[in-house]
């Protein structure tokens, strides 16, 4: 029996060099991804952005949460297409949700686009509840899409 612990996926701060990764995922999953200033700004901006990796260093996901007075909003959660499905993003919108009961806030809110079932049944099983909608909220290949406005009372 060996008495080397197994290395597990772990969740770390996102820092500049990571960047590179996050920006090649953020392309595979999105028609309209985040553009690399936007990550830069948000860690510029002291956002909680943290990247999710397997025990190979692969990149398995990210996100960036912006923080405020009594209230979080999720900004963006993305898991790489080949870690999809496997329940990698429940456990790290698990890592945020921890963060911001670690902060005491009452409330995290995100945005969703209807078409994007996968992350909506993931918000609903989750407990949150649609509060609003956005109307032409999201850029969209035939237009504009709505945001469903969600939210989790902590």
């Amino acid at each position: 029996m060996s008495a080397v612990l197994a290395s597990r996926p772990r969740v770390e701060p996102m820092q500049s060099r990571d960047l590179d990764e996050v920006i090649v995922v953020e392309r595979e999953v999105y028609d309209f991804p985040w553009t690399p200033g936007n990550f830069r700004d948000s860690i510029s901006a002291g956002y909680e952005c943290w990247v999710y990796r397997s025990e190979t260093d692969a990149l398995i996901g990210y996100g960036v949460l912006m923080m405020g007075v009594d209230e979080a909003h999720l900004l963006n959660i993305s898991i790489a297409a080949p870690f999809q499905r496997n329940g990698y993003g429940a456990r790290l919108l698990e890592h945020f949700i921890d963060l911001v009961k670690h902060q005491k806030m009452s409330t995290l809110c995100l945005e969703v686009r209807p078409s994007n079932e996968a992350a909506r049944h993931l918000y609903i099983r989750r407990g949150f509840k649609q509060v609003g909608l956005r109307r032409g909220y999201y850029p969209a290949n035939d237009g504009r899409e709505d945001a469903l406005v969600l939210t989790l009372s902590l």
